[in-house]
């Protein structure tokens, strides 16, 4: 058997689905349904995330049992740096001292350098970019 990631569900408050509608659009991800309470959108290369009205109303703890945050893959490092300044002109914050580059977080083959942010929901996001260790 060969299976994927499909797609993730994130509840949300509605009345924030402005703010994940622009990142997404900033991010490039093209819109497959948007109603008055949920949106969905899909990525350039595989997965889905959709923003749906929560059935219940206390904050997201990402470190709680459960996801932590959602991390998605941009192709140039001077991505991570354009999303930090999108934000900041959201008035988002970014978190734990990014953007920085994580050496700890290397392997043999790759690095990473990253920005994290927390949604509107107290969704824990990360944009990050992969490179080829030299």
């Amino acid at each position: 058997m060969k299976s994927y990631l499909n797609h993730l569900q994130v509840n949300i408050n509605p009345i924030n689905l402005n703010f994940y509608k622009k990142l997404m659009a900033f991010l490039g991800w093209k819109i497959i349904i948007q109603g008055k309470n949920h949106a969905g959108y899909k990525s350039g290369t595989n997965g889905e995330l959709w923003f749906e009205k929560s059935l219940k109303n206390h904050k997201s703890d990402y470190d709680n049992f459960g996801v932590n945050h959602i991390a998605i893959g941009v192709e140039k490092i001077e991505d991570v740096d354009k999303t930090t300044a999108y934000l900041t002109k959201q008035k988002i914050k970014p978190l734990f001292g990014t953007p920085k580059h994580r050496p700890e977080f290397c392997n043999t083959v790759s690095c990473y350098y990253q920005v994290m942010f927390e949604s509107p929901d107290h969704i824990l996001f990360e944009i990050l970019y992969i490179k080829p260790k030299k």
